[in-house]
């Protein structure tokens, strides 16, 4: 298994802000868990770190990657 973190260049949503907003793992399977960062204030009220399971790191990437406003920097590479 590897590990990553979510860096946010542009915060796109205005949501989750910019830097580092998540940290995950990618399993031998190709399955990824991901822990937001919280908490996060938003207009309608604070929601705190939430823990996310996708079926692999494309998912990740093409739900959260804001065409290149967000990208994977892994900690420890194939």
């Amino acid at each position: 298994m590897r590990t990553f973190r979510l860096v946010r260049d542009e915060d796109v949503t205005g949501i989750s802000g910019t830097g580092e907003v998540a940290e995950g793992v990618e399993f031998n399977d190709g399955t990824v868990v991901m822990r937001w960062r919280g908490p996060i204030e938003h207009p309608w009220g604070t929601t705190e770190a939430t823990t996310v399971i996708h079926p692999d790191i494309t998912n990740v990437e093409n739900l959260h990657g804001h065409n290149g406003a967000t990208h994977i920097e892994w900690e420890n590479p194939a």
